[in-house]
């Protein structure tokens, strides 16, 4: 699907047509560069890869350089590859967040806040083993069994333990396009987006 790179702004509410409070989660997208064009001749299928965010080129290696001055481009910090695009671009075309002023609904695709190693209550919405009254001395929050103990004498892959929450990639499907702001390369959109303020994000049409 076409779409772009974009950062987290933040969060605010905008106020509707009908007078009610509409939360609504702010993105910089854009512009992002052309950096490749991948074709079904030399790569097997047709893309193109963007580039998002430009950094130092003190801070990119030679590799990445050379992979740049092919686009006449500054190196970037994010890149990521979108498919099927309406119109043709060329090496070192800028692409900006008008590609959304059409677009009633969007995907996000972010990065949701790491939690930190969490216990299985937290993790998974466990209600613990016991009660906390009649003696009850460690054990509220416990897991309680993870398997059997004579046959098949293991624990079952995937079974839900304490662990690492959060951290992880997450799409949010259909969000509403509440105002699309050009001059300032700012998308507004209906509700809220996984990852902190500052993260990159995906946005698809």
């Amino acid at each position: 699907m076409p779409g772009l790179l974009g950062k987290k702004i933040g969060m605010t509410s905008v106020f509707s047509a009908e007078g009610k409070n509409v939360p609504c989660t702010v993105i910089e997208v854009g512009p992002c560069v052309v950096t490749q064009i991948k074709t079904i001749e030399n790569d097997g299928y047709a893309a193109l890869q963007l580039g998002f965010d430009e950094k130092k080129e003190k801070n990119t290696n030679a590799a990445e350089m050379g992979h740049f001055k092919k686009a006449a481009t500054a190196p970037m910090r994010h890149l990521a590859e979108f498919k099927e695009f309406d119109k043709e671009y060329n090496l070192g075309d800028v692409i900006t967040v008008d590609l959304f002023e059409d677009a009633q609904f969007v995907d996000v695709i972010g990065t949701s806040k790491g939690k930190g190693f969490q216990g299985v209550v937290k993790r998974h919405g466990f209600g613990g083993v016991q009660q906390s009254t009649h003696g009850q001395h460690n054990r509220l929050r416990a897991p309680g069994a993870i398997g059997a103990c004579s046959y098949p004498a293991k624990v079952f892959k995937g079974m839900r333990m304490a662990g690492r929450k959060g951290g992880e990639q997450v799409t949010v499907q259909n969000l509403q396009v509440l105002k699309v702001i050009p001059e300032n390369n700012i998308l507004v959109l209906k509700g809220s987006l996984p990852g902190a303020k500052g993260s990159i994000v995906i946005v698809n049409k």
